[in-house]
């Protein structure tokens, strides 16, 4: 029997006249797209456009909040109380459903962006604060998940809709954590070498660390980035080796875990 998954990617995040990724042409290949909130990247106008974007073709409204970290793109470690977590998620959310209302669609999904999605992955009782302040303003809302970490634990812990994820472009570390950016290799470039990596992934259903361990797990979602050069030659090629081996493209039903 053949397989379904879905391929989301970050975006909308550009910056006023500062553009970083081809988010037009992603929207044709992606099922789901994790939308910047204008903290770590992004900004209004930025939300409106990729929103309706993804409405006009049918990819699925992840809002992708961070830490408000602009200059640092999101990719540095902070130090906040839960309570402030909760409010920063709430924050990003808001503004995200809104916009995407505006838009003619809706917000059906959150993701952690960054350092806040590395931390929260390392710490449960911190992603169940993030996570339960988003159910907090939208309690129908499906929390993506990096497979196999905290993250999950947090999200069955809460008992809430979950999708898991598993990054295309990224290596991993024997927890099923990413391997630090500042590290060798951490981020794949090569599409032919994401793709054949990440088809294997979800054929026998495990991440793949950098040592050959395999940890089994959900695999719900496919993630790229989209500020990465070779994003669309990614998306692409990916999208094909999935559909030789099988394994359809379709946007997610979130479940509990």
């Amino acid at each position: 029997m053949s397989k379904s998954v879905d391929l989301n990617a970050d975006m909308g995040e550009s910056f006023g006249p500062c553009i970083m990724g081809d988010d037009e042409t992603l929207l044709d290949i992606v099922t789901s797209a994790n939308i910047a909130c204008g903290c770590h990247a992004g900004d209004w106008d930025v939300m409106d456009r990729t929103m309706r974007a993804a409405v006009q073709r049918g990819v699925g409204i992840g809002a992708h909040p961070g830490f408000a970290d602009l200059q640092g793109f999101g990719r540095r470690r902070m130090t906040l109380s839960h309570e402030s977590l909760g409010n920063l998620i709430r924050y990003q959310l808001g503004a995200a459903r809104a916009m995407a209302r505006a838009a003619g669609g809706e917000v059906r999904h959150l993701k952690l962006h960054g350092a806040l999605a590395n931390m929260a992955a390392e710490d449960q009782a911190m992603a169940r604060a993030c996570y339960g302040a988003a159910l907090s303003v939208a309690p129908e809302i499906t929390i993506m998940v990096l497979a196999g970490t905290a993250q999950q634990a947090a999200v069955a812990e809460l008992g809430c809709k979950a999708a898991c994820e598993i990054f295309a472009d990224r290596a991993y570390n024997d927890d099923a954590t990413l391997v630090d950016r500042s590290l060798p290799d951490a981020v794949i470039h090569d599409p032919g070498t994401a793709s054949e990596r990440i088809v294997k992934m979800v054929q026998v259903g495990a991440i793949i660390a950098e040592s050959g361990k395999h940890i089994p797990t959900r695999i719900v979602s496919i993630c790229l980035h989209g500020d990465t050069p070779e994003a669309i030659e990614l998306a692409r090629m990916m999208r094909a080796a999935l559909e030789i081996a099988d394994i359809s493209l379709a946007s997610f039903e979130g479940a509990t875990v």
